[in-house]
C-alpha cells in the first residue's frame, strides 16, 4: 500500500527573490530523505506562494524496504591469528556490523582475501520516521538570509506560522519552533480563511477555494495570459521581463492583472529612466507601441480578485506619479552639472583603497584606450572619439539619477553627454563601454565604444589581480569573470588584431607605474589561466565539443579570433561528413608528434642524409607546405592552414610504411626525428590533434 505525503510550511511573507530556490531546496531534500530512508515513492511536486513552501509526494510506501548488503572488513591476514582463530580486528568488525563471529566469511578481491559480513536491516513503518525526517529537513535548510524569533534556536528565512503535515489522511505529529503540525492551512490573507485539508490530493483545490493558487506554473500562466489578453485588447506591446515576472510571481497568491496611466508629460524623460523607475520601484510592466516607444500606461498585478480595480489603479497611479516626479526633478538637476565639474567630483570617490579613486581609474582607462587603439591600428577618427569617451566615461556616476538608479550608468551618461554637445560617437561610446553588461548581452557595436570597454575591463581585472583579488570558487565580488568574458566577446565581435598577451602587458605597464605588489610574471601567468577558462566557456556556449576545445586551446589562444576559427573548423571536420578522411590526417599528425617527442630540441634536418624514396618525398612535401602554412596562420586563415596540413597525410603515411624511424645509425635516426619534429611543431600551432576523441 502507498499513501500521498503532504508537507506545508506556513510563513510570514518571504522575499520574492528567495522563494523559488527555497521550495526547490525543500523538494530536493524531501526526495533525498525518502531515497536515503529506503522509502519508495512516486513524483514529488513543489508548491509555493509568498506565505508557504510545500511539497506533495505521491504514492509513498507505508514501510521502508528491507536491506541486506555485504560489508568488507580486514584482510584474512589481519582477521585471523596464527592458529586460525578470529583476531581482535575481526571480532571488532563483527560487533560493528551487528553479527556473530561465526557469520563472518571470506571472499577474494583483486587477489586478496577479505573477511565479509552480511548486514541486514528490516524496514520500519514510514509513519514512525516521518516526523523525525521532516523535522531534520526543516532544520537543515539554508537561505541567503536567516531569521531567529522568540527564544527558539531555529534559523529560517521567515518565522514559521503553521505546519500542515499529512500522510494519507493522518496528521504527522511534529513540532517546530513551538508550532505543532495539523491538517489546517491558511488561505489568502484578506480573501480567504483557515481551511482543513482532508487528504494530500485535495490540497491544491482546498487552497484555491481560499483564493490561493499554490501551483507556481499555473500562477505564472494566469499572469502571462492576463497581460497578453490586455495587450491584445488595447493594441499594446507589454514588455514581460523574466526577472520582473519571477518577482511578481512570488509576490501574489491570487493574481489579477490591471493597468493604469500616467501624465504623458513625463515622456520627455528618457524612456529608460521611466521604465527603470516602474520596474525597480513599483514592479510595473511598461507599455510600448509597435515601434518600441513607451506609452503613458503601465500594467501591474494585484494580489487579490477583480473587485474595485479602478480604485486599485488610481492608488497605483498616485504612487507612480510621485516616483516619476522625483525622476523628472533629478533629470532636470543633473543637466545643470557641467561635465568638467562632474569629473572633478570623481577625485573624491574611492574606487579601491589600493587602486585609488575613480578619477585615478579614469586616468588609467584613458591611457589604456590610447595604447589598445594604437596596437589595433585604429583609424585617427575612431581613436579620437575613443579618447574623449574614455576621459568622460564615468562622469554620470556623480549624477542624482545614477545615484538613485545605478543600473542607468552609461545610459544617462550618453543622454547627458549628447545634451552637453558631445559628438554622437562619443556619447554612444559612454553607454557602450559597459557592454556586455550581463550574460547574453551584446558587445559594443562601435569601435570607440569597444576600445573604452576593453580598457575599462582590462584595468579592473589587471588591477584586481595585481593586489591579489582573484576569483575563487563562487566568490567573485568584482564580477571579474563576467568582465573577462566581455573582453573575449568584444575582441571576437570586432576581430581586433591585438593579442591577449599584448593587452596584459599594456595594462601591466600602466599599473606598474604605481608599483605592483606582486611579481609581474606571476600576475601574467594567472591572467592567462583565468582567460583560458573564460574562452573555454565561450567556445562551449558556441556548441563546440570538449575535445575540440581542448585541442584548439592547447595550441595557444593569444589570438582569440584565430582560436575560435580553429575550433570551428576542427569541429566541422571531426563531426562532419569528412570525419573518416580527417581521422587519417589526425592519425598521421599524432603519430608524427609522438615520435618527434624523442627528437633533440635544436635538431635540424640534414638534406644530404635523407635517403631516396618516402623519406625524401616527405621532406620535399613539408618544404613546399611549411612556409605557406605559417603564412596562412599568421594571416588568420585557419581553413587554408588546415588544408595545407592535410596535404602531408599521404607522404607521412608512406614514410611510416616504408621507413624505420628509430634506425640503428644514430645520425640517420636523429635526422628522421628532426624531420618529424618540424612537422609536429608546425601542427602544434594549429591544435593538439591527439586530444580529439573519435566515436
Amino acid at each position: 500500500m502507498a499513501k500521498d505525503l503532504l508537507f506545508e510550511i506556513g510563513l510570514e511573507e518571504v522575499p520574492a527573490r528567495f522563494v523559488r530556490a527555497a521550495v526547490n531546496q525543500l523538494r530536493e531534500r524531501v526526495e533525498k530523505w525518502l531515497s536515503d530512508s529506503r522509502i519508495g515513492h512516486g513524483g514529488v511536486t513543489a508548491y509555493a506562494t509568498p506565505r508557504r513552501l510545500a511539497v506533495l509526494a505521491r504514492a509513498v510506501e507505508e514501510k521502508q524496504s528491507d536491506v541486506s548488503e555485504e560489508v568488507k572488513g580486514p584482510s584474512r591476514k589481519i582477521a585471523q591469528d596464527a592458529e586460525g582463530g578470529w583476531s581482535k580486528a575481526a571480532l571488532g568488525f563483527a560487533r560493528s556490523q551487528g553479527v556473530e563471529p561465526e557469520q563472518l566469511f571470506f571472499k577474494e578481491l583483486a587477489g586478496v582475501e577479505y573477511v565479509y559480513a552480511v548486514k541486514s536491516s528490516l524496514g520500519v513503518d514510514t509513519a514512525s520516521v516521518l516526523a523525525e525526517g521532516l523535522n531534520a529537513i526543516v532544520h537543515a535548510m539554508t537561505f541567503p538570509k536567516n531569521m531567529r524569533w522568540g527564544s527558539y534556536e531555529l534559523k529560517f528565512v521567515r518565522p514559521i506560522k503553521w505546519l500542515l503535515a499529512l500522510f494519507g489522511t493522518d496528521v504527522v505529529p511534529m513540532e517546530i519552533a513551538g508550532v505543532k503540525s495539523g491538517n489546517a492551512s491558511r488561505g489568502h490573507r484578506f480573501l480567504g480563511e483557515e481551511t482543513r485539508v482532508a487528504e494530500p490530493a485535495a490540497y491544491v483545490e482546498a487552497l484555491r477555494r481560499q483564493h490561493v493558487i499554490v501551483d507556481i506554473a499555473e500562477r505564472e500562466r494566469l499572469i502571462v495570459a492576463g497581460i497578453e489578453a490586455l495587450a491584445a485588447d488595447k493594441g499594446w506591446t507589454i514588455s514581460i521581463k523574466d526577472d520582473l515576472l519571477e518577482e511578481v510571481l512570488f509576490l501574489v497568491e491570487t493574481p489579477t492583472v490591471l493597468f493604469g496611466s500616467f501624465d504623458p508629460a513625463f515622456l520627455d524623460i528618457p524612456q529608460e529612466v521611466l521604465i527603470t523607475s516602474m520596474r525597480e520601484h513599483q514592479r510595473y510592466f511598461p507599455v510600448l507601441d509597435s515601434a518600441g516607444k513607451l506609452l503613458p500606461y503601465f500594467v501591474t498585478v494585484r494580489n487579490g480578485d477583480s473587485v474595485s480595480l479602478d480604485n486599485v489603479a488610481r492608488g497605483n497611479e498616485k504612487v507612480l506619479r510621485a516616483r516619476l516626479s522625483d525622476a523628472k526633478f533629478f533629470y532636470a538637476e543633473d543637466q545643470k552639472l557641467a561635465i568638467a565639474d562632474a569629473l572633478r567630483k570623481l577625485e573624491s570617490i574611492v574606487y579601491h583603497e589600493e587602486l585609488g579613486t575613480v578619477a585615478d581609474k579614469v586616468g588609467r582607462i584613458v591611457a589604456l584606450t590610447g595604447r589598445v587603439g594604437a596596437a589595433a591600428g585604429v583609424e585617427p577618427q575612431a581613436a579620437a572619439a575613443a579618447a574623449r569617451a574614455a576621459e568622460i566615461c564615468k562622469f554620470d556616476l556623480v549624477t542624482q539619477m545614477v545615484y538613485e538608479f545605478p543600473e542607468l550608468q552609461g545610459i544617462m551618461g550618453e543622454d547627458y553627454a549628447r545634451k552637453a554637445g558631445e559628438d554622437e560617437a562619443v556619447a554612444k561610446a559612454i553607454n557602450e563601454h559597459y557592454q556586455p553588461r550581463f550574460s547574453g548581452d551584446t558587445a559594443p557595436a562601435s569601435l570607440p565604444g569597444s576600445l573604452v570597454s576593453l580598457a575599462d575591463k582590462l584595468d579592473t581585472i589587471v588591477g584586481c589581480f595585481s593586489i591579489g583579488i582573484i576569483p575563487t570558487g563562487s566568490q567573485d565580488p568584482y564580477a571579474l569573470r563576467r568582465q573577462a568574458a566581455g573582453i573575449v566577446q568584444t575582441l571576437m565581435a570586432h576581430e581586433l588584431p591585438v593579442r591577449l598577451g599584448e593587452l596584459f602587458d599594456l595594462a601591466l605597464d600602466i599599473h606598474e607605474q604605481r608599483g605592483l605588489k606582486r611579481p609581474r610574471a606571476d600576475i601574467r601567468k594567472e591572467l592567462y589561466d583565468f582567460f583560458a577558462l573564460r574562452l573555454k566557456n565561450v567556445l562551449t556556449e558556441q556548441g563546440n565539443r570538449y575535445d575540440v576545445i581542448d585541442a584548439a586551446l592547447a595550441a595557444g589562444f593569444d589570438d582569440l579570433t584565430l582560436t575560435v576559427k580553429r575550433a570551428a573548423i576542427l569541429l566541422a571536420r571531426a563531426a562532419g561528413p569528412e570525419q573518416v578522411e580527417f581521422k587519417t590526417v589526425v592519425d598521421a599528425l599524432t603519430r608524427s608528434a609522438n615520435l618527434a617527442a624523442k627528437a633533440e630540441s635544436d635538431a635540424a634536418v640534414d638534406a644530404a642524409k635523407l635517403e631516396a624514396g618516402a623519406e625524401r618525398r616527405l621532406h620535399e612535401a613539408y618544404e613546399q607546405v611549411s612556409g605557406r602554412y605559417r603564412s596562412a596562420l599568421d594571416a588568420g586563415d585557419a581553413a587554408t592552414a588546415l588544408g595545407l596540413l592535410t596535404e602531408l597525410r599521404e607522404p607521412i603515411t608512406a614514410f611510416f610504411d616504408s621507413v624505420m624511424v628509430m634506425a640503428e645509425d644514430e645520425a640517420v635516426r636523429r635526422n628522421r626525428l628532426a624531420l618529424l619534429s618540424g612537422i609536429a611543431k608546425d601542427a602544434a600551432r594549429y591544435a593538439d590533434f591527439s586530444k580529439l576523441v573519435w566515436a
